[in-house]
Order: C-alpha cells, then sequence, then structure tokens
C-alpha cells in the first residue's frame, strides 16, 4: 500500500533512494532530494509499505500532469510487482486531474509496467 512520506521515515526514504542511479551513494544529493520532498509542494514522496516499507516512489506535479522522477525498491524484494504496483497506484490516484508521464530516469521501467498490463 502506498503511503505519503513523513518526517519519521527519512532514513528509509534516503536508503531508498540511494539506489536510484542520479542519487547513488551522493549523501548531499540524497539529503537535497528528501528536502525538496519535503519543501516544495509540488513534490510527493510515497512509500510502498507491507510488513515493511519496501519501496519509494516519487512524483512532481505540474500544471496537467505528474511526472515521476524516482522509483525504487528494496533490491531483496525485487522482481516482486513493487515497482509496478507503485506505479499502478500513482496512475489510479492523479488519473482523474492529471496526465501521469515517466521521467527520464525511469522511462524504460514505467513503458515495461505499462506494457505488462496491456
Amino acid at each position: 500500500m502506498l503511503i505519503r512520506f513523513k518526517k519519521n521515515m527519512e532514513k528509509i526514504a534516503m536508503g531508498l533512494l540511494s539506489f536510484m542511479p542520479d542519487e547513488k551513494k551522493d549523501v548531499k544529493k540524497l539529503q537535497n532530494t528528501i528536502k525538496e520532498y519535503e519543501s516544495n509542494p509540488n513534490w510527493n514522496l510515497y512509500l510502498w509499505k507491507e510488513e515493511d516499507v519496501l519501496g519509494a516512489i516519487g512524483v512532481r506535479v505540474e500544471e496537467h500532469h505528474v511526472i515521476i522522477q524516482h522509483v525504487s525498491v528494496n533490491p531483496s524484494h525485487r522482481n516482486m510487482g513493487i515497482g509496478k504496483k507503485m506505479i499502478n497506484e500513482i496512475d489510479q490516484l492523479y488519473q482523474e486531474n492529471y496526465t501521469v508521464y515517466a521521467g527520464e530516469e525511469v522511462q524504460d521501467f514505467y513503458q515495461k509496467c505499462k506494457s505488462d498490463n496491456v
């Protein structure tokens, strides 16, 4: 289930986002990314929680569309459909008022998820 990021989940979110190629192991960049999600009302970070938090997905809301800019799943839980579930939940969450797109970093994964749904 998708849950909205809260400050007390910062370390978990940073750990998950550190698996993104652009963020990879750069603590300063990760801190700046988390700060942006905390302070910018147009940036929304969600975590995927089952028993534990297993994934993160971040979006940027613009005038008529939502751009998925981060998708990350704990490596020990990959290939279980969690990333696809997060993409589908974001689509459902925003579909009424926005068109959902994928940013460059997650474009290939997004397209794979969408083609699997056909």
